[in-house]
């Protein structure tokens, strides 16, 4: 597929996404996550580690890896820790990253890393830290603020016009789950999304998504029950959808598909099992691919910094190339 066709799909994806995202959010979101989501990080991690994890270090990866295991050791192991050392160690690991495509220097790397340690624990202690790096940046921020940065960032780089639209696509269908506010007569949540959702904790990113755009004590009713819990989940919904819609819309460019038989048959075969446990319980299926999906977050942090270092060299060109003239 051309660019051009490459851009023209993912706008179709973005529409078909929010469209379903108006209608079935809640359910939406569950089937996405575990229906597409599993194939993806299987499918994403091996196509990282062809590229080194776009780090400057060939083994660089190790410590996100580390890092991931620490944070799912919490989870399950040390019960007690507090809640705080969640959004540590994912800060650690986000400072981490950027010092990974800086540096060729493993020392210089080490500084980072030790300033990331520093800072964290001087803020680790406030309110909006634990939101953003416990709640939100393995989430929402993963999913939707990253994958803008990736669609600007390709439009750039190819100077596309299509690639352009695709952004101002990507922007009209977030801010349209805030702006309409259809209501469907034939749609209720079901029991099956409520309870799913509250069991896997997933409504903490509802309710705090729900504060910061203004609505004062965002109880778990008032996400299943109000309009802007309803545009808050569709915004959800649609986010991670079109998140891995778009990965695999890529598939002719990025060639994830390429690698051995014998590992594209246990990527299926993993995935086939991993849909089961979801189909089966729930929130079973989550604990039992929490790693898998947290190390497809923390393994991307040195790729979303090389999205921002690209966005950054585009207009930089742009900018030069405008004052030349």
């Amino acid at each position: 597929m051309t660019v051009k066709q490459i851009d023209i799909l993912n706008i179709a994806l973005m529409l078909l996404s929010a469209a379903i995202a108006f209608v079935v959010p809640f359910e939406l979101f569950l089937f996405s996550y575990a229906v597409l989501g599993p194939l993806h990080y299987l499918t994403e991690i091996g196509w990282l580690h062809k590229r080194q994890y776009f780090a400057t270090g060939k083994y660089d990866f190790l410590w996100l890896g580390f890092l991931c295991v620490m944070l799912c050791s919490f989870s399950f192991v040390f019960t007690e820790v507090p809640a705080q050392s969640h959004a540590f160690v994912l800060f650690l690991a986000f400072t981490s990253a950027l010092g990974m495509i800086l540096f060729d220097n493993f020392l210089y790397k080490l500084i980072a890393m030790c300033l990331g340690l520093f800072l964290g624990f001087v803020i680790q202690e406030t309110q909006l830290f634990f939101v953003v790096f416990a709640i939100l940046l393995p989430t929402i921020i993963h999913v939707f603020i990253f994958t803008g940065l990736f669609i600007i960032q390709g439009a750039l780089k190819n100077k596309s016009v299509t690639g352009l639209l695709s952004v101002i696509v990507f922007v009209i269908c977030a801010v349209s789950f805030f702006i309409w506010h259809p209501d469907f007569k034939f749609y209720s949540v079901t029991e099956y999304a409520k309870q799913n959702l509250v069991a896997t904790n997933f409504h903490f990113v509802n309710q705090y998504l729900m504060y910061f755009s203004g609505f004062q004590n965002p109880t778990i009713d008032k996400v299943f029950g109000t309009t802007a819990g309803f545009s808050i989940m569709r915004l959800i919904a649609f986010a991670y959808t079109y998140h891995y819609l778009n990965w695999f819309s890529k598939t002719s460019v990025i060639k994830w598909h390429e690698v051995p038989k014998k590992w594209l048959a246990s990527i299926i075969i993993t995935w086939i099992l991993s849909v089961a446990l979801y189909l089966y319980d729930y929130k079973i299926g989550l604990q039992a691919l929490l790693l898998l999906s947290l190390l497809h977050v923390f393994l991307e942090f040195p790729l979303n910094f090389r999205s921002l270092q690209g966005i950054f060299k585009s207009v930089q060109g742009l900018y030069q190339t405008d004052k030349a003239a």
